[in-house]
């Protein structure tokens, strides 16, 4: 469903009404960061996917479809979190129903995160997965993508600036939902905070300055730690971008877009109305389902355009 931004922010999608009155709208704080992290800690993962050291500092999850081919092509995938908490486990049966409809591997990665370890720490990670990645025997080196939820979306736009800076590995594609891209967002009055859920402006500033530290909100943060500072394009992978009307990232996300379309880079956008930051959470909704459907949708196509093989 591609739209524009509502004219009054208030209007929930009819599908995440309900949702929207028991959600929280704040989404993570200093006090909040400890609970967290003991609850995730504790989510298991699908035995279909297997753990690989990546780096001292970095692991991935992998799973392979029986159906893949010899060379098949690959997501790197980086969880969301606000920079702060997440594990690869949490995005397992999306990542999952990827690999089995399109007969692709997936890998998600675990990386370091803030406040403990700032930047560059969770972005050398994610790069570091994706030069293993790219080296592995059974994986298609022009049909490799980047992608992420939320911080993990922002963290797959970084990867893929530093790919380009350093010359490789090539990629493919972004597949990037609701992305967190620009701190200077969090020093902004938020107009239309009565309406966030899962992740506002308090605690965008937390994850922000927890990741940056004293280079917080500066003007010589690079876009390898807030991608939403990029101003050179060119050279970057095409692009899917997905976002609601009411997340605080629709603004950040639509200029990143318009970047990429500016220098030439295919982008693709869906933006839903009504819908919240995170609001996929509402796994049975047919809104949650077709934003999925149209992420799955968007790996297709760009897995077959990069396919060295495929009939002109």
């Amino acid at each position: 469903m591609i739209s524009s931004r509502l004219d009054g922010a208030g209007r929930f999608h009819p599908d995440l009404r309900t949702a929207s009155r028991v959600l929280p709208r704040a989404g993570m704080s200093p006090r909040l960061l400890p609970l967290v992290r003991r609850a995730t800690n504790h989510m298991t993962g699908d035995p279909g996917f297997t753990d690989a050291q990546v780096s001292d500092t970095s692991s991935v999850r992998v799973y392979r479809p029986e159906h893949a081919s010899s060379r098949a092509p690959a997501l790197l995938y980086m969880h969301g979190g606000g920079l702060l908490i997440g594990t690869p486990h949490q995005d397992e049966r999306q990542l999952r129903k990827i690999a089995d409809d399109l007969g692709v591997v997936v890998a998600a990665v675990r990386y370091r995160l803030a406040p403990e370890h700032q930047y560059p720490a969770a972005r050398d990670d994610c790069y570091d997965a994706l030069l293993w990645l790219a080296e592995q025997p059974g994986i298609d080196p022009n049909r490799i993508a980047v992608g992420g939820g939320s911080a993990g979306g922002g963290l797959a736009v970084a990867t893929a600036l530093t790919a380009r800076d350093r010359g490789g590995p090539a990629l493919c594609f972004q597949l990037l939902a609701y992305p967190m891209l620009d701190d200077r967002t969090a020093l902004r009055p938020d107009p239309d905070r009565a309406y966030r859920r899962l992740w506002s402006n308090p605690a965008n500033h937390y994850g922000w300055a927890s990741y940056l530290g004293p280079a917080f909100g500066r003007s010589d943060v690079p876009p390898t730690a807030a991608p939403g500072r990029c101003e050179d394009f060119a050279g970057l992978p095409p692009a899917w971008i997905g976002v609601g009307t009411l997340d605080l990232f629709h603004d950040e996300d639509l200029s990143y877009a318009a970047g990429l379309r500016a220098a030439g880079v295919a982008c693709s956008t869906m933006v839903v109305p009504g819908a919240f930051h995170g609001f996929d959470v509402v796994a049975g909704s047919a809104v949650a389902k077709d934003f999925h459907a149209a992420q799955v949708e968007a790996l297709r196509t760009a897995f077959a355009l990069a396919d060295p093989h495929r009939s002109q």
